[in-house]
């Protein structure tokens, strides 16, 4: 994808002021970048990556790393 900026980025309503972890996806892909650091770059996961994650976070995976 060209122009990622063009994307129409969400972040967490969990978030006090929006700056944050920022996702954004096509039919294909999902974006993730750092709101804080755009310049950085952007991660790009299938959406079948992206749904394997999303399940492991909602089954409580990854809650030792907050």
């Amino acid at each position: 994808m060209d122009n990622l900026d063009a994307l129409e980025w969400r972040v967490s309503s969990f978030t006090d002021n929006g700056t944050c972890v920022e996702v954004a996806g096509t039919a294909d892909t999902i974006y993730v970048r750092n709101s804080n650091a755009r310049a950085a770059g952007t991660v790009a996961f299938t959406r079948g990556e992206w749904s394997a994650f999303l399940k492991g976070a909602q089954a409580g995976e990854f809650n030792d790393l907050t």
